[in-house]
């Protein structure tokens, strides 16, 4: 399982799953086909005790502990190690990848989790998708092609 077992550095990959909780943009089909090519298979699914917060002069937000919060989001599955190295590098260093629990599910699911200042103001999907994919698509194909810094 790619998870945070204290022996990475920076809180990275350790090992491997096929399955991930997004909450922010990787929850956009452009977004996931601008990055690996395709748009995985997902779940809807939900985080008891977490929130998706705006982060200071970023667009894309950060997954928090909150107790009493939910937080929203999609399972990804069928990930495949090379998709995996891509997420993992597009990712902010400020993410460490944990596992958390969500409602309806047996086992713990990977989540990158936000480790630096927040705002107290909730991430709105539908405020970003509105203003904001259509440029920020375009900043992950930039990138891809390697002429620009992770969005």
């Amino acid at each position: 399982m790619r998870v945070t077992d204290g022996a990475t550095s920076g809180g990275r990959l350790a090992a491997v799953t096929d399955s991930l909780f997004v909450y922010g943009t990787l929850q956009f089909g452009p977004v996931l086909n601008e990055l690996l090519g395709r748009v995985p298979d997902f779940e809807f699914a939900v985080a008891r005790d977490w929130r998706v917060a705006v982060l200071p002069r970023r667009l894309y937000p950060g997954l928090v502990p909150q107790p009493g919060r939910l937080a929203g989001g999609l399972v990804l599955g069928g990930l495949t190690a090379a998709e995996w190295d891509v997420i993992d590098a597009f990712e902010d260093d400020e993410y460490e990848l944990h596992p958390i629990r969500l409602i309806g599910r047996d086992d713990p699911v990977p989540a990158y989790v936000w480790t630096a200042e927040v705002t107290r103001n909730d991430w709105i999907a539908e405020t970003f998708a509105t203003d904001h994919l259509e440029r920020y698509v375009a900043r992950c194909a930039r990138w891809r092609r390697g002429e620009g810094e992770p969005v």
